[in-house]
């Protein structure tokens, strides 16, 4: 049966009118995450492990929870700042953009679809390549309230590229903020940073708001050689190109059961990194607008035994170009069927534009009618399409060597089309004892275009004590083909195959947290992973790869006094792929992360932290040198002795100056950046905030 019949937008209609019609009573998931705080003392709360929020020590998962007081203390500017502290997971960058890759225990690709991102519960992942964008900028942390990270599978729960890790990223509601605050931040690059927040009731309705702006010229590191430099052409050495402008904001506005939520994340002025073809472009750039709103109404009496939420949400993204992207600078030349293709006067040119929309629906009920059994179930609907593709190059066969537009032409580097996916789930936790509990689910996605997919999982969780908590976790998950790898064309080296299947993962994760004192918290998660039908450009898109993977990840989190605390990580791992019997390259084997918190005097917090990525050897065929190990030092300090209202900050980031790489990647004519992909040097920034 190719779709449920019940999944269509009558059934949704229906069940939203009939929500509508039913009374409701006062809720928030900040009052439920609020009790739970009271009964658990303060340990951290999650929700992405299940769908409802628990105490992360008894969640079926091996999560992490950075707060915003975490963000502040850590003095991140960035999200990308924040989620390099998470153990078992590095932020490297590819060299288009600088955008990030987040490489989840060996888990590494250029384009990154293999990690689900989330913003409140609902993906912003993009349909053409499967990243968060190819034109992402970062994202602000003034308004996040907490970070969820999921190391591990988590389709059984949110579907397709829950893969590798889960990023859930939860803005702050209207009692988290409580009035005004504004705040500035200036910095080396010519950084500029602003933001003002706002949470009160308004006419009845409970309100947050919030509003950021960057403006920066980026790190200028220096690039010796690139793609361009055998044919001679090329601008290297010179700086990589990392600046942008940024514009975020964001609204949530609650009333009873209902909530109403909208963002726009603008970007302007994005530059082209170390080069969208790895070749220096100091000229390119790139811009994209993403809205997104949701609906949601959540009633947990809706009877006396079943919690009821729907949602429907929606998002619009596109990847535009602003100024002309070169792929290859002036002079250059494309290989040829014979002879080389050129020169190319004025560079080789790529404009690829690309506008998507995404419709999201879904209904969910938590049911605890049966004794020591929670019940959650749900269906749901997604539309995502292609809606606009615009291509301009000077190197289509319409009009070689003049700059055209192929848009609307079979000469486009990719069709319009869309992509449907109906769900539905199960999940029960079952209350065996005081002691035992399990969680088992199970997934069923339906797509339109490659088929169908079930997706279990299952969790033993044993309270073996007061003060320790055992985890035996398996999961599957899957990562549905990007359009790029499904429809890609006339592009030489990436070419789309619409007989792809999803690559699948299987995990097996033994997770222990031990709380011998009030004031020592301590985890160890040992996992083992199986990665197979990696989708691979050979050049023609194949599920040809396969990869395993093992390690373990230890956490400690030490509150040594009122006025000092102590927390760091320390991740192992070791992957395989099995097409050569090599290691999986370009991920760090071992990862150190350490962090102090302290009062040395009342209102001011001396924050040092130390990051160490160490290890990574390169992919198979790759015969340059491993990749260097580095390690970079940050410290801020923040008061607000002087008054309640002022806080001011001074931080610098790489403080002792160190050289960072992160790596390039190796073609089959060997690395088209030999020397990898310098990072930032030492950088300073100062900040002032003010409360009302």
């Amino acid at each position: 049966m190719k779709h449920f019949i019940f999944l269509n937008y009558k059934f949704i209609l229906l069940n939203l009118i009939f929500i509508f019609c039913v009374s409701t009573n006062a809720y928030s998931d900040f009052d439920e995450e609020e009790a739970l705080i009271e009964l658990y003392g303060d340990e951290e709360i999650i929700s992405i492990a299940t769908g409802s929020a628990q105490p992360i020590s008894r969640a079926p998962a091996v999560a992490s929870v950075i707060t915003a007081k975490d963000i502040k203390e850590m003095g991140a500017t960035d999200i990308d700042e924040v989620l390099e502290t998470v153990p078992g997971l590095h932020v490297a960058r590819r060299a288009a953009g600088y955008t990030p890759i987040y490489t989840f225990r060996g888990v590494f690709t250029t384009e990154n679809p293999q990690v689900l991102m989330l913003v409140n519960g609902i993906s912003i992942n993009n349909l053409f390549v499967g990243d968060r964008s190819q034109v992402w900028g970062g994202m602000p942390v003034e308004a996040i309230s907490r970070i969820e990270v999921i190391r591990g599978p988590g389709s059984a729960v949110y579907g397709a590229d829950a893969f590798a890790g889960v990023i859930n990223i939860i803005t702050k509601e209207a009692a988290e903020i409580d009035g005004f605050e504004f705040g500035s931040r200036l910095g080396s690059f010519d950084t500029r940073d602003a933001w003002a927040l706002y949470g009160g009731e308004v006419g009845g309705f409970d309100v947050a708001f919030s509003a950021e702006f960057r403006d920066t010229d980026g790190q200028d590191e220096d690039i010796n050689a690139d793609a361009a430099t055998i044919q001679g052409t090329s601008l290297a050495p010179g700086s990589v190109n990392t600046g942008t402008q940024n514009f975020d904001t964001r609204l949530s506005i609650t009333k009873n059961n209902w909530k109403f939520r909208a963002g726009l994340q603008k970007r302007q002025n994005f530059e082209t990194g170390a080069g969208v073809g790895e070749a220096l472009d100091p000229n390119g750039e790139l811009e994209s607008d993403r809205w997104n709103a949701d609906l949601t109404y959540h009633n947990p009496t809706i009877r006396k035994d079943l919690d009821l939420t729907a949602q429907v949400s929606f998002l619009n993204t596109s990847q535009e170009v602003s100024e002309d992207i070169l792929l290859s600078p002036p002079g250059s030349f494309l290989p040829g069927p014979i002879v080389p293709l050129g020169p190319f006067p004025e560079g080789v040119i790529g404009n690829p534009e690309v506008w998507e929309r995404h419709w999201r629906y879904n209904i969910t009920g938590v049911f605890t009618g049966f004794n020591n059994h929670t019940i959650r179930s749900g269906i749901g609907y997604t539309h995502q399409e292609v809606y606009r593709v615009e291509d301009e190059r000077n190197f289509s066969p319409l009009n070689f060597g003049v700059l055209t537009d192929v848009s609307d032409t079979p000469f486009a580097f990719l069709p319009e089309k869309h992509r449907n996916n109906s769900f539905a789930f199960l999940q029960d936790v079952w209350q065996i004892s005081n002691d035992w509990e399990l969680t088992a689910g199970l997934r069923y996605d339906d797509y339109n275009d490659f088929g169908d997919t079930w997706n279990p999982r299952a969790a033993l969780v044993w309270a073996a004590r007061h003060d320790l908590t055992a985890k035996l976790l398996y999961g599957e998950a899957f990562r549905a083909p990007s359009f790029a790898e499904f429809r890609n064309q006339n592009n030489p080296v990436a070419i789309g195959n619409d007989d792809l299947d999803p690559e699948e993962i299987e995990t097996l994760e033994l997770a222990f947290d031990y709380r011998p004192k009030d004031n020592l918290k301590l985890g160890l998660n040992l996992f083992r992973y199986k990665w197979d039908d990696i989708i691979r450009f050979t050049p023609v898109a194949q599920n040809v790869g396969e990869q395993e993977g093992y390690g373990f990840e230890f956490e400690f989190d030490w509150k040594v006094s009122r006025t000092l605390k102590i927390l760091g990580n320390f991740a192992h791992q070791n992957s395989e792929d099995e097409t050569t019997d090599e290691d999986a390259g370009n991920a760090p084997e071992n990862q150190f992360y350490v962090r102090t918190d302290w009062e040395f005097k009342p209102g001011w917090h001396l924050s040092p932290q130390w990051n160490f990525v160490m290890d990574r050897n390169r992919v198979d065929g790759d015969a340059r040198d491993d990749i260097d190990d580095y390690d970079i030092f940050d410290v801020t300090l923040r008061t607000n002795a002087f008054s309640n209202r002022w806080e001011l900050a001074v931080s610098a980031r790489n403080l002792f100056n160190k050289r960072a790489f992160e790596p390039s990647q190796n073609g089959a004519f060997g690395a088209a950046i030999p020397g990898d992909l310098p990072l930032a040097r030492r950088s300073v920034w100062g900040e002032l905030r003010f409360n009302y």
